[in-house]
């Protein structure tokens, strides 16, 4: 089977049309491409506590180059990882010989155009996966679009949660199960607090300053431990570029 070197493709707004960038990453060697007539598009994001090291290959090939640590991200910024559409096998694991991390492989198949995002959650000895398609769209109006990830850990049942705009005076995501992702919503560009509240309460469980650049889309992930509100496994809100 033929593989994509990796490339990284970014979108840069330009009037009504794109411009596509290319950078390499550090990964392990693998054929060239010739064109991206037959390329998926590829983002990763660990949001498993208590990881590290961790690195995606797919069909034994390594695409990612630094090792992602609990909330790494590959490729960074607005980009994506460009690869051959098809049947592949993804393999997530830590490459420390004496890890105890689980090591993840998914085969799925792989539509050529399209965007995918893989998240990476739980915790160290339980790491899963979750695959989700990104429906990226170019903005030329001067707003945002955001999704919201519930990737948040616990060891016991924990509510759904509701995602609280204070600009916007009410929710823009309601009832979001663990481990789901939503689709992406309009949202306005600028200065904002995001509020993650058990689902039909008021309880702030944590807050989020931010400031989304207009024409651009997010992913906002609510991770860590459910029960920990400081150190290093606080239940966090942070956000990605999505395109």
């Amino acid at each position: 089977m033929k593989f994509f070197k990796i490339f990284v493709i970014g979108s840069l707004l330009i009037g009504t049309g794109f411009i596509y960038s290319c950078k390499k990453e550090k990964a392990d060697p693998v054929a060239e491409v010739e064109d991206l007539s037959n390329a998926f598009y590829l983002k990763v994001y660990n949001a498993a506590i208590n990881t590290s090291r961790n690195h995606v290959f797919i069909d034994n090939s390594k695409i990612t180059g630094t090792a992602l640590a609990t909330a790494g991200v590959f490729p960074s910024g607005a980009f994506y990882s460009a690869l051959e559409s098809g049947s592949r096998t993804l393999v997530m694991r830590d490459t420390l010989a004496t890890t105890t991390q689980n090591v993840i492989s998914v085969l799925r198949d792989f539509e050529k155009g399209k965007y995918y995002t893989l998240f990476l959650y739980d915790s160290t000895n339980a790491v899963k996966q979750k695959i989700v398609e990104a429906n990226v769209q170019s903005l030329t109006d001067g707003t945002v679009r955001i999704r919201f990830a519930n990737f948040i850990f616990s060891s016991s049942a924990i509510p759904n949660v509701d995602v609280y705009s204070f600009k916007k005076g009410t929710n823009v995501f309601t009832n979001v199960s663990p481990t789901s992702v939503t689709d992406f919503v309009s949202y306005p560009a600028g200065n904002d607090s995001l509020f993650i509240r058990p689902t039909g309460t008021t309880t702030n469980l944590v807050k989020l300053s931010t400031t989304p650049v207009a024409n651009r889309s997010y992913t906002y992930v609510f991770r860590g431990q459910y029960q920990a509100s400081t150190g290093t496994l606080a239940r966090t809100l942070s956000s990605f570029l999505s395109y």
